[in-house]
């Protein structure tokens, strides 16, 4: 067992006790990694400050149930994701438009541009449908790497896998993707 794996271990201990200090030594080895991942998934210095805050916060008062010592990094790091994109979805949903004013905003809107809405509508409702028909474990690294924007070393980590067979089966995901949309659009003519 390496020092730094042990005088980790032995933080966690007393981080689990109360210790302050012990507390604030764990926020110092982290906080950077921690505020560059939320801010990769935010695009803002200032939540992403909030969320990684939130998720020490999260972290230490959760510390008893973590398992595995040895993995605290990367169970700080899922917290600061999974708050992350929480975020992000509570924020996106804020931004929509009303499906009501979006239906009236087109039945207005009668030229051209109402009939090429509906196609891009349906050509994204075609992929999304086509997407959730991959294998699982296609659908599940596209979905992170296209839709979530994580990047290969992330979706890696996410899904447990190496980052090599992460960029091999993004690659073969996208492949399948393409073949299916492919078969659709000669079937649909």
């Amino acid at each position: 067992m390496t020092p730094n794996n042990q005088n980790i271990q032995t933080l966690i201990d007393l981080c689990i006790s109360g210790n302050r200090s012990a507390q604030l030594e764990v926020y110092n080895r982290y906080y950077k990694a921690m505020y560059n991942t939320s801010l990769r998934i935010v695009k803002n210095r200032f939540e992403a400050e909030d969320i990684m805050q939130e998720s020490f916060l999260t972290a230490f008062t959760k510390l008893k149930t973590l398992k595995d010592k040895h993995i605290f990094g990367s169970w700080l790091k899922r917290i600061v994701i999974n708050n992350s994109i929480y975020h992000l979805n509570k924020e996106i949903k804020k931004q929509e438009t009303p499906f009501n004013n979006l239906m009236y905003k087109i039945e207005d809107d009668i030229d051209n541009t109402t009939q090429k809405t509906e196609h891009s509508v349906l050509k994204v409702k075609r992929v999304l449908s086509v997407l959730g028909s991959l294998k699982e474990n296609y659908r599940v690294a596209l979905t992170l790497n296209l839709v979530e924007g994580y990047d290969y070393e992330e979706v890696s980590e996410i899904m447990k896998i190496s980052n090599a067979n992460c960029r091999t089966m993004i690659s073969r995901a996208k492949t399948s993707l393409r073949q299916k949309l492919e078969h659709l659009q000669i079937n649909s003519i």
